[in-house]
């Protein structure tokens, strides 16, 4: 029992490891993300898990760990694919906002405001700033995109 308990133990280090820093593994840039720090700690994890739990079934302990290995092997192909799935889906890239047109809902100053952008991909405010003051409720339109905020005029 005490071999799962160190392979369990290693991979809720891995996969600790893997969610704070980021994943290891991506530079070694082995079957274009087929060795995976996220889910080699999913693995151990389960090997380790599974693997006291099947030993307390009286099996042989050879097929303890065949249980306990098949299911690692399972559950890695499984994170693997739900990972790589996930990073496809992912956006990647900012969306330009200049030239949209919205709503001031606060004062916008130099210093900052808010606005909502009439774009399909607006749904929240924006953090937004203005050469000159600009009311609440008056109609704008953004002339530069830095970072998270946008600079506007008023229409």
């Amino acid at each position: 029992m005490t071999p799962f308990i160190i392979i369990g133990s290693i991979g809720l280090l891995v996969l600790v490891i893997s969610l704070v820093v980021g994943d290891v593994f991506d530079h070694f840039e082995i079957g274009e993300g087929a060795l995976s720090g996220t889910a080699l700690g999913i693995a151990a994890v389960v090997f380790g898990a599974s693997g006291v739990f099947t030993h307390s079934s009286d099996l042989d302990d050879v097929w303890v760990y065949v249980i306990a290995a098949g299911l690692a092997v399972v559950t890695y192909v499984a994170a693997v694919l739900f990972i790589r799935k996930l990073a496809a889906s992912s956006d990647g890239a900012p969306v330009s906002t200049v030239g949209l047109t919205g709503v001031c809902r606060s004062p916008i100053t130099p210093a900052g405001g808010e606005v909502s952008l009439d774009g399909p991909h607006e749904i929240e405010r924006r953090l937004a700033y203005s050469d000159t003051p600009i009311p609440e409720g008056v109609r704008i339109r953004v002339v530069e995109h830095t970072g998270t905020r946008v600079k506007v005029v008023a229409e």
